[in-house]
């Protein structure tokens, strides 16, 4: 799954911040970005960030 370069960064974040259970510790990180990603790109019914039907302003 990690070549020898990622593996190694993996070996010495795991030392630095005493992580015990690194595959854990990469099965929580990868499916936080997973969800952030999706929750972030979730569907909307408007294209607009705000619901603008009853704004003032009109374009």
């Amino acid at each position: 799954m990690l070549n020898k370069r990622e593996a190694r960064a993996l070996g010495i974040y795991c030392s630095r911040y005493r992580v015990t259970n690194k595959s854990e510790f990469l099965r929580e990180t990868l499916m936080k970005a997973i969800l952030k990603r999706f929750d972030d790109e979730h569907p909307t019914l408007w294209e607009e960030p705000e619901p603008t039907l009853f704004s003032k302003d009109k374009n």
